[in-house]
């Protein structure tokens, strides 16, 4: 009898184990595609979004839907890998000439992005944010300044200009850093270009 129960208990283990990585697997998406059409992956808001973007034009745009879409203008190897709130998103192959990419995500992530060059625009994302291009332009929507905890930007050669801060700095090794009463924080720096907060 005293088997039995053991056995019993040893299977209900196993069952359990096995609806947990089904559970798992099933909260996870991964597509690797080639093309010009659009890539989506759904993703719930709330969540922290990782991306490696090749040099282009980028938009990168919050709204309601819980969903990635990436929407290359001409083709590119677009890789997205998502596990429960944590996401990745690489662009990569793409074209040198002009090459722009429009990136849709939940209105309320946090971002951690890198860009080696061209212009990276930030539009409709409440939550923390972590930019960083070696090159270019990087424009972002940042609202209001009681919105944030802590604020820091920098530029190693170029400008910055940060309205909501009331801040607006050129040259070289320029930067700024600002704590405020709010819950998120936004960090930004460009090598050489410029930083515009709006």
């Amino acid at each position: 009898m005293r088997t039995l129960s053991m056995q019993v208990a040893v299977v209900l283990l196993c069952l359990g184990v096995s609806l947990a990585a089904a559970q798992q697997a099933s909260q996870q998406t991964k597509i690797d595609r080639t093309g010009d059409s659009p890539v989506e992956a759904k993703f719930a808001a709330s969540g922290h979004i990782r991306m490696s973007l090749c040099p282009g034009g980028i938009e990168l745009t919050g709204g309601d839907d819980p969903m990635l879409r990436v929407t290359p203008d001409r083709d590119a190897r677009v890789r997205i890998n998502v596990s429960g709130d944590h996401a990745d998103v690489r662009i990569s192959d793409c074209p040198h000439n002009n090459f722009s990419v429009r990136i849709e995500l939940p209105k309320s992530s946090d971002l951690y992005v890198r860009m080696f060059a061209g212009q990276l625009d930030v539009r409709g994302v409440n939550g923390n944010k972590d930019i960083e291009l070696t090159f270019g332009q990087l424009n972002i929507d940042a609202g209001k300044s009681e919105e944030y905890a802590k604020v820091d930007a920098s530029v190693s050669s170029g400008q910055i200009d940060a309205d909501p801060f009331d801040v607006h700095k050129g040259g070289l090794f320029r930067s700024f850093d600002q704590s405020g009463p709010g819950k998120y924080r936004l960090h930004a720096h460009v090598g050489a270009g410029q930083i515009d907060l709006r």
